[in-house]
């Protein structure tokens, strides 16, 4: 008996491979809820925020929801007509129009005028690299860019990809002369505010490390005439 108990205590010490294994999993399920909760919780805490970034965070979402609220009116407009309108047909050829000529503007298959913002990136020391363009990038699809141009040349779309060779820009296979200047249609105070937000492209480019300027100007239109070629699609075909 004796014997036996101290197996049991001696086999209890010695833990298997499969206590082994279940000690580890168990400590990076620990390990990835806590990083969740720690990210949630910056990520909602706004307490460091001046009262400017609120006020532009609260224009931002005041002017999303502007736009979502517009939208949403006019897809009502448009059913009310489909459905009892005696125009019906008429109606449903004008929507698909609509929608074709829509598409092609996010595609870039076609040219684009609207209201918005041009930003000139001044980097005399050529340190703006991918990842401050792809940044913003971001923030001005995020504020509700519909089209962007870089350069006069390049349209971006969602297939578009940044690199660099050396110290120069290369974005969709162009090489990006200096300085670089970026076209963005859309809300042109959101646009802006956006870019101009503690940690946004302005506050980056203009920090010691870069050692940039960023120039931001609202205009009442702009024409933004690059397109991208028309790509055959290899499977899919019209109904």
């Amino acid at each position: 008996m004796p014997e036996q108990r101290r197996r049991l205590v001696a086999s209890f010490f010695r833990p298997s491979r499969g206590h082994l294994v279940a000690s580890v999993i168990l400590m990076l399920c620990g390990l990835a809820v806590t990083l969740q909760v720690r990210t949630l919780s910056t990520e909602q805490d706004f307490s460091t925020l001046r009262r400017s970034e609120l006020i532009a965070m609260l224009d931002d979402l005041n002017a999303r929801s502007r736009r979502l609220e517009t939208e949403i009116a006019s897809l009502e407009g448009t059913r009310q007509q489909l459905q009892t309108g005696a125009d019906r047909q008429q109606v449903a050829q004008a929507e698909a129009d609509k929608r074709r000529s829509e598409l092609a503007i996010l595609a870039g298959t076609a040219p684009a005028t609207g209201p918005g913002i041009r930003v000139v990136i001044d980097d005399p020391q050529a340190k703006v690299g991918e990842s401050l363009m792809l940044g913003a990038l971001g923030e001005l699809r995020d504020a509700g860019a519909e089209v962007i141009e870089i350069n006069d040349s390049v349209r971006v779309v969602a297939s578009t990809w940044v690199g660099s060779e050396g110290t120069t820009l290369v974005i969709d296979g162009v090489r990006l002369t200096r300085p670089i200047t970026l076209e963005a249609i859309g809300d042109p105070h959101a646009l802006s505010e956006a870019l101009r937000f503690r940690g946004g492209l302005v506050s980056e480019i203009s920090d010691e490390r870069v050692g940039g300027q960023v120039s931001i100007v609202t205009e009442s239109e702009i024409t933004i005439g690059s397109v991208r070629p028309v790509v055959e699609p290899r499977f899919a075909r019209p109904a």
